[in-house]
């Protein structure tokens, strides 16, 4: 590799020219794409203050106007695709168990992006049945359906009057989000020609985004309802200072005839009438993730600055159902339930969905049983499998907290409710708890709770009861949709957060002149006469760095032999910024950068020693992006960043 010359950063530039309002789109679409649920809505650049919601889906479940639908793909034994959502789930129930177990169905696979530290495009799911397809055509298969179903929705027939928006969780690594961004390109969202036509949008930020548009009546405050100690005042948990976040049926028949919502002009009332300052956190209680944002609204603008990086963790509501797994193997054996899994896999998913259904009805201080139905093929397949019935395993499991009813259902007291939300709910509070402990959080007295989970009772309770004293917890009152609805917003305007904090320090590796006494020996590399220092961190930002939007940090690097087509520059990265070596603990090799280099015009000075080519790197963004110039001749030279194919 050539030995670069650093250029200290630049001082901020203006705005990059991605976000030029002249831009040609004529509608954004947003697709949240979450782990247990999925949607989109869309606006017209016209009509920016009208959010239109995604029509109701087909099987959905009777009585209520489903704005999203499960995240679920069925694909035909030969991986084609068959049908998405409520379709994929009752189409994957209808089938012969036989029959089943050659067809592939997925659900919740949006957390496998998040637990792979290796992420690359050949990284594979498995199906409920077992067998392995790609993951990133998992996903282009959802993306696709999603676009097809927009733009029938917004009556729109050519493809490059959108900008797409998918949400991704922000404690997301680079690998993920460009995981996301390749699988919209394969899904045929729009071409890897105009990256600039799909954003990735963050889901706290998005929520954040929406929530600093919301008036009084649209929200929920926690810390005004009264909490009783102990047992509610009746046993279903509607008195007890909870919310039930179900719309009234009255909303629900509007809804139906109009998916349209409409949003503030400027910044909602809710900021003058609290009176609580401009800072507040978000918590995204999702289904997979929890993504915690801090944020200061910067008036009169609107715009947002993060104050402290995004922090979070894989504690979703799946951990909920990922316990009451754990309790089935506790209780029938973990050798039965992977045997019953993969020999019934549609009976799995049932079970499965069951429980889900059961799990957002569960309320603190309930005081009778929740019932969860067996199908008939689990009684059977154990019958059969251990020689023994459901009963008399129960029986002998000694798990009190879990009966069995004589019309085949499991029943769930409130303990082993508690049990099985517990774990979650206390690692989603102790993570706000230490973020609120945090200096630069320090007099937040604001807390959004928004995302699926923040549906629960459950969480609202412990919510309010670990951390109502110190702030006010606040809830939209569509909170499912608070991220569908901001991700829109974000793309009518992406420069609304104007600063950012790094999640991580990034930078290259360098070589420095050799200082005796200062550098290690080992590091000594002895060129042409010269003492060099080998592996130094040249470092582009500082883990929880402020970097504006627009703001670029500036290196050259020079081609090491003429004739050179390409420089390739590995990024390196770390969570720690008391770094100084690319060979110290804890950095990583994350990334690389590739600079191609035309061949040198006629007439121009070819010598490569004296060729320089200037890169820009924006961290700023939600994504990181770099561009570059021949310094000799001022043409653009394309420069890509990959973090995929590490």
């Amino acid at each position: 590799l050539s030995s670069p010359s650093p250029l200290s950063s630049l001082p901020p530039l203006s705005l990059s020219p991605l976000y030029s309002m002249d831009h040609p789109f004529t509608v954004v679409v947003a697709i949240d794409f979450g782990t247990t649920s999925s949607g989109y809505a869309f606006s017209f650049t016209q009509d920016p203050e009208a959010i239109h919601m995604m029509r109701r889906w087909e099987g959905g479940d009777p009585g209520v106007a489903n704005q999203k639908s499960p995240t679920s793909l069925l694909l035909t034994p030969e991986l084609k695709f068959h049908s998405f959502g409520f379709a994929a789930r009752d189409n994957y129930h209808d089938l012969d168990p036989e029959e089943a177990q050659h067809w592939l169905y997925f659900d919740k696979f949006k957390m496998k992006i998040h637990s792979t530290t290796d992420l690359t495009m050949e990284t594979e799911l498995e199906a409920v049945s077992g067998r392995k397809v790609r993951a990133i055509e998992v996903f282009s298969h959802a993306l696709r359906f999603f676009r097809v179903h927009a733009l029938k929705s917004s009556s729109l027939l050519e493809g490059d009057e959108v900008r797409w928006v998918i949400t991704v969780p922000a404690v997301w690594r680079q690998p993920a989000k460009q995981f996301m961004r390749e699988a919209a390109y394969l899904a045929g969202l729009v071409s890897p020609d105009t990256p600039e036509q799909l954003l990735i949008a963050l889901e706290p930020e998005a929520a954040s985004i929406y929530c600093r548009k919301l008036r009084l009546h649209q929200v929920i405050d926690l810390s005004l309802r009264p909490m009783t100690n102990g047992l509610s005042l009746e046993s279903d948990g509607s008195r007890d200072g909870l919310v039930n976040i179900a719309p009234s049926r009255e909303q629900l028949r509007k809804a139906r005839h109009s998916r349209t919502f409409l949003v503030e002009r400027g910044t909602g009332e809710l900021w003058s009438e609290m009176q609580t300052g401009d800072r507040y956190i978000v918590a995204d209680c999702g289904g997979g993730t929890v993504d915690l944002t801090v944020h200061q609204i910067e008036q009169p603008q609107g715009t947002l600055k993060e104050l402290y990086k995004v922090s979070g963790g894989p504690y979703g509501a799946v951990g909920v159902d990922l316990a009451f797994e754990a309790m089935l193997c506790k209780i029938f054996g973990e050798d039965f339930i992977e045997s019953f899994k993969a020999k019934r896999p549609a009976a799995w998913v049932d079970l499965t969905i069951a429980f889900e259904a059961r799990k957002r009805t569960a309320t603190p201080g309930r005081s009778n049983a929740l019932n969860i139905s067996l199908p008939f093929s689990f009684i059977d397949f154990y019958k059969r499998y251990r020689g023994q019935s459901v009963e008399t395993a129960l029986r002998k499991s000694n798990m009190n907290i879990v009966k069995w009813s004589s019309q085949g259902m499991l029943r769930l007291t409130p303990e082993a409710m508690n049990e099985l939300f517990q774990p979650t709910i206390n690692n989603i509070i102790k993570h706000i708890e230490e973020l609120m402990q945090r200096q630069e959080v320090q007099g937040v007295r604001f807390l959004f709770l928004v995302g699926g989970f923040a549906e629960s009772p459950m969480l609202q309770r412990a919510a309010q009861n670990a951390l109502g004293q110190t702030c006010r917890i606040i809830i939209p009152q569509d909170v499912g949709l608070t991220i569908l609805k901001g991700a829109v917003l974000f793309g009518l305007d992406p420069t609304v957060v104007r600063v950012r904090r790094c999640p991580l320090t990034y930078g290259v590796g360098v070589l420095n002149r050799f200082v005796e006494g200062r550098h290690p020996r080992d590091k000594l590399l002895v060129k042409e006469g010269r003492d060099w220092c080998t592996d130094i961190l040249d470092r582009f930002v500082s883990v929880d760095q402020s970097v504006a939007l627009g703001e670029v940090v500036r290196r050259s690097y020079t081609p090491a032999r003429s004739g050179q087509r390409k420089i390739i520059i590995n990024i390196y990265c770390s969570v720690s910024d008391d770094v100084v070596y690319i060979s110290d603990p804890g950095v990583r090799k994350c990334g690389a950068i590739t600079l191609d280099l035309p061949e040198a015009l006629p007439g121009t000075v070819a010598g490569a020693e004296r060729r320089e080519i200037r890169a820009t790197m924006q961290f700023g963004d939600t994504e990181i992006k770099v561009t570059a110039v021949d310094m000799a001749t001022n043409q653009t030279v394309r420069a890509a960043i990959d973090f995929l194919s590490n």
